[in-house]
């Protein structure tokens, strides 16, 4: 951000991006081992996300904790998944650094439920969000309504839904995740779909059944889906098979 904004976050999210720009480009191919330069920026930036995240959750004032934190800060009720979150933001951060290595035509599809404040936080920390609605602005007073309209009426809802700029598919749909991913593959010739698939979700039907998409789809010529899972080993309210398995 730039040295004059008010978006300070004190040490993480200050540091995260420089002088207004997005997410660096690696001067090395991506076929080599990534500089120690780029990784730590890469790692402050997805801090600078987990700390946006955590601050949708919890929070509904003192949005950068220069004040001690108060339980009239906090939230009385609180939604969104932060087990699930600094995953899809370390997806989304990897993701970012080979669009703008490779010039990639992809997109991002999160399927886990609730994992809505990760995105939120990236497309906001990458400026996206306020270029789309102006009012949740890169300062402390944007920052606060970022957190405050989260899961809350008349705000946004703790998925990906259609709120949020880029999306075409709502996470926690509960195993849809497969099938809109390629769809859009075979729609778009070039494009890369990564499609994050959840715990929960990974046993459903839909889910399931979207793995038979394999055989109609050829990445040579139809686009790509690249299934990533986010197996954290456990579902809402218990273990997960894919988690206990060998």
């Amino acid at each position: 951000m730039k040295e004059n904004s008010t978006y300070r976050f004190d040490v993480t999210i200050s540091s995260a991006v420089e002088d207004g720009s997005r997410l660096p480009v690696a001067e090395e191919s991506v076929e080599g081992p990534l500089s120690d330069e780029l990784l730590g920026k890469m790692q402050r930036y997805w801090q600078a996300a987990n700390y946006l995240t955590v601050g949708q959750i919890y929070l509904k004032d003192n949005p950068l904790l220069r004040e001690p934190l108060d339980p009239s800060h906090i939230k009385p009720r609180l939604l969104g998944h932060w087990g699930t979150s600094p995953g899809l933001s370390l997806i989304y951060v990897h993701l970012n650094r080979l669009i703008r290595e490779q010039d990639l035509d992809a997109i991002y599809l999160a399927g886990p439920g609730h994992g809505g404040p990760a995105v939120l936080a990236n497309v906001y920390l990458e400026g996206t969000y306020s270029e789309v609605y102006s009012e949740v602005s890169q300062d402390t007073a944007g920052m606060r309504r970022l957190f405050r309209q989260f899961s809350t009426p008349g705000g946004v809802p703790s998925h990906v839904s259609v709120p949020t700029p880029g999306s075409i598919h709502e996470g926690g749909e509960l195993g849809y995740v497969l099938t809109h991913a390629f769809g859009a593959a075979f729609d778009n010739p070039n494009l890369l779909v990564a499609a994050v698939v959840g715990d929960g979700e990974a046993e459903t039907g839909p889910l399931e059944g979207s793995w038979k998409s394999i055989s109609f789809l050829n990445p040579a010529r139809d686009g790509a889906v690249l299934p990533v899972l986010h197996l954290n080993g456990y579902k809402i309210a218990y273990p997960k098979v894919l988690g206990r398995a060998s």
